[in-house]
């Protein structure tokens, strides 16, 4: 099976552009961006509540433990939030009702969790409108993965971040490419 296609940053401005165009502009742009910004699962981002995200204050946390019921292997996992995830969380807070933590993050179209099959065909839909026909709900992921690990973060620490056992998985989700491989003999 191939592996779904990392995505630079151009192509990642793009998909952001068209989510502002559909039905659901904020809660489309925040899936892609907790996506691209924490590395989560289809089946994760599917799963989350309200209260995952927002403490009783109504205000963002900087990290959340992700259940074993909610996350892949059935163990639970904290997930860290960087700035602009938070920045972007709150602005879609804007526009929901917080008073329930245990309500969907993200609502499908019949107001309740979307189902992880349903999460990753928003993906698609998203990704082949906008031409990238290699992308799929496992971009944002590849992606997270391999800029952290092009900013020199260890694979230990990226096996923690994506919640896998083996750093060997970890491995298998950074993308090489010739600019990287150009960077690197750089450094002798």
């Amino acid at each position: 099976m191939r592996q779904a296609q990392t995505l630079n940053e151009a192509q990642l401005r793009r998909v952001i552009q068209y989510c502002r165009s559909r039905r659901h502009p904020a809660r489309d742009e925040t899936i892609i961006l907790f996506s691209f910004y924490a590395g989560l699962r289809a089946k994760e981002l599917a799963g989350l509540t309200r209260g995952n995200v927002f403490d009783e204050e109504r205000n963002v946390r900087e990290q959340f433990i992700l259940s074993a019921a909610q996350s892949k292997g059935g163990k639970t996992r904290t997930v860290y939030l960087n700035q602009r995830l938070r920045r972007a969380l709150a602005e879609y807070a804007a526009g929901l009702n917080l008073s329930d933590p245990n309500k969907a993050l993200f609502e499908s179209q019949k107001g309740g969790h979307f189902s992880a099959n349903t999460m990753c065909q928003l993906f698609l839909d998203i990704y082949k409108a906008v031409g990238l026909k290699d992308a799929s709900s496992h971009s944002g992921r590849r992606t997270y993965i391999t800029r952290l690990a092009n900013k020199g973060v260890g694979v230990r620490l990226l096996a923690a971040l994506a919640g896998h056992s083996h750093i060997s998985t970890t491995q298998r989700y950074i993308d090489v490419n010739a600019e990287q491989l150009s960077a690197a003999v750089e450094l002798l």
